[in-house]
C-alpha cells in the first residue's frame, strides 16, 4: 500500500485512502456529469380515418382487337408488280392495295371473247336455219325427223354461247382480281409479300391485314363466378354499365365503353368466359393487340372507411397502420384492406371511425411510441402554398458566379 501511495502520489500530495477512493470513483462515473436528455418524439403526420359511401368497381386484365379484321388475300396466282398503299395508312373500302400481273388473265379474257363470238355465229346459223325449216314442216315439205335436228341444233348452240359467255365473266373476274383491294375501311398493317413474288392459293396466302379500328374491341376474360353473379343482377332490367379503359401507362382512356356480347362457351383450361366490349377511338389512337385494364361500376358499399394508401404498411403479407392514440402513443393495428378509391385504401376491419393514422413517417414509429402528430398535407398541397406565398414577380437567387 506504502509503495502505490508513494508511486501515485509524490510526497507533498499525500492524501488519505478515503480521499483517493472517492477520486478514483468520481472518475469512473463521470464525477457528476449530467445523463443526456431523451429525444423529443418524433414528427409525424397523421390523417383522420374517414367514412363515407364509396363505389365499388372492378378491373380485369384485357386486349384490344379491331371490330372487324379483314385478312387480304389474292384469289388468283400470279407475280406481284405493284404495292398501292403506305402501311399503316387508313384505307377505305375498295382501295387498291396490290397489283398482280395482268397479261396473263388478259390475254384469257381475249381468249374466252373470242370463243363466245363463235358460238353466238353458230347460234345465229341454228336460229336462222330453224326458221326456214318450220314453215316447210308444217306444208309435211320435209320430215319430222330434220326438224328435230334443227330443233336440237338451236337448242345446243344456244347451250354453247351461255357457257361462252360464263367463260368470258369469270376471266373478267380474274383479271379483276389482279387488283388486290381492301374489303372495309380501316387500317392496314404490314405487307407480308414484296414485288416480284409469286402470289396466290397456295402460293403467299395473305398479303395484309385491314383492321376497323373505331370503334374499337376490347376483349376481357370474366371468371364463371363473375359471369353468373353479373348475369343474376342484371334480371330485369337493360344492362346500362358504363366502362373506363386504363391504359398500360396508367392513364386512363376518355372514352367510356359498353359491353357487347359475351362469348357462346366457357374456356376449359382458364374457367373463364370471354366477354367483348366495344370503345369508341376516334383518331385510332388505341390498335390491336394492345393490353389494357377494364374497369366497371357493380355497386355502392356504404359508410365505408377510408385512409390514404400511403398510411398503409405491408409487413410480410400482413397489412399494418400506425394509429396514434389521444395520448399521442402509437399503436400498429393489423388491418384488412378492400379495394382502393383514387389515392385512398378501404379498410374493411381493424379501424374505427374518426381515428387518427400516421399517413407521413411511417417508418419512424414503433408500438407504443410516443409522437409529436400534426395534419398530413399532400405533396401537391405543399406546393400550393409554398407559391403562394411567393410575392409575384419574384425570381429565385441566381447561384453564385452566374448573376
Amino acid at each position: 500500500m506504502d509503495t502505490i501511495e508513494k508511486i501515485c502520489f509524490p510526497t507533498k500530495l499525500r492524501l488519505s485512502w478515503p480521499v483517493i477512493l472517492a477520486i478514483l470513483t468520481c472518475t469512473a462515473a463521470g464525477c457528476g456529469k449530467e445523463k443526456a436528455a431523451p429525444p423529443p418524439p418524433p414528427v409525424v403526420e397523421v390523417v383522420d380515418v374517414v367514412q363515407q359511401d364509396v363505389p365499388v368497381t372492378m378491373e380485369w386484365v384485357a386486349s384490344t382487337d379491331g371490330s372487324v379484321n379483314a385478312s387480304i388475300r389474292p384469289q388468283v396466282t400470279g407475280y406481284l408488280i405493284s404495292q398501292n398503299y403506305k402501311e399503316g395508312d387508313v384505307v377505305r373500302k375498295g382501295q387498291v392495295l396490290f397489283r398482280i400481273d395482268p397479261r396473263v388473265f388478259q390475254a384469257a379474257l381475249d381468249q374466252a371473247n373470242g370463243q363466245l363470238a363463235q358460238q353466238q355465229a353458230r347460234w345465229t346459223t341454228a336460229k336462222a336455219n330453224l326458221k326456214r325449216i318450220k314453215p316447210l314442216a308444217a306444208q309435211n315439205a320435209v320430215s319430222q325427223k330434220d326438224l328435230d335436228d334443227a330443233t336440237g341444233q338451236e337448242q345446243s348452240t344456244h347451250a354453247s354461247v351461255i357457257a361462252a359467255q360464263a367463260t368470258v365473266d369469270k376471266a373478267k373476274l380474274d383479271l379483276e382480281f389482279t387488283r388486290v383491294t381492301s374489303l372495309i375501311d380501316g387500317v392496314a398493317g404490314i405487307a407480308k409479300a414484296q414485288i416480284g413474288d409469286l402470289v396466290g392459293p397456295g402460293q403467299i396466302g395473305e398479303l395484309t391485314t385491314v383492321s376497323t379500328v373505331d370503334p374499337i374491341k376490347v376483349y376481357v376474360p370474366v371468371s364463371e363466378q363473375q359471369y353468373l353473379k353479373s348475369t343474376e343482377s342484371r334480371k330485369g332490367r337493360s344492362n346500362g354499365t358504363t366502362l373506363e379503359l386504363i391504359l398500360a401507362d396508367g392513364s386512363t382512356f376518355p372514352h367510356k365503353g359498353k359491353i357487347t356480347f359475351a362469348d357462346r362457351q366457357i374456356d376449359p383450361k382458364t374457367g373463364t368466359i370471354k366477354v367483348a366490349t366495344l370503345f369508341p377511338n376516334p383518331g385510332n389512337l388505341l390498335r390491336p393487340g394492345q393490353f389494357a385494364k377494364v374497369r366497371a361500376r357493380i355497386g355502392t358499399e356504404m359508410n365505408a372507411l377510408l385512409v390514404p394508401q400511403r398510411a398503409v404498411t405491408d409487413m410480410q403479407g400482413k397489412l399494418m397502420v400506425a394509429v396514434v392514440g389521444p395520448d399521442n402513443k402509437v399503436t400498429i393495428r393489423s388491418v384488412e384492406a378492400g379495394q382502393r378509391v383514387g389515392q385512398l385504401q378501404v379498410i374493411s376491419k381493424g379501424l374505427n371511425p374518426g381515428e387518427k393514422v400516421v399517413s407521413e413517417g411511417v417508418q419512424k414509429v414503433k408500438e407504443g411510441m410516443p409522437v409529436s402528430p400534426k395534419p398530413f398535407a399532400p405533396p401537391n398541397q405543399v406546393e400550393k402554398k409554398a407559391a403562394e406565398k411567393k410575392p409575384v414577380g419574384t425570381s429565385e437567387p441566381a447561384p453564385a458566379g452566374k448573376r
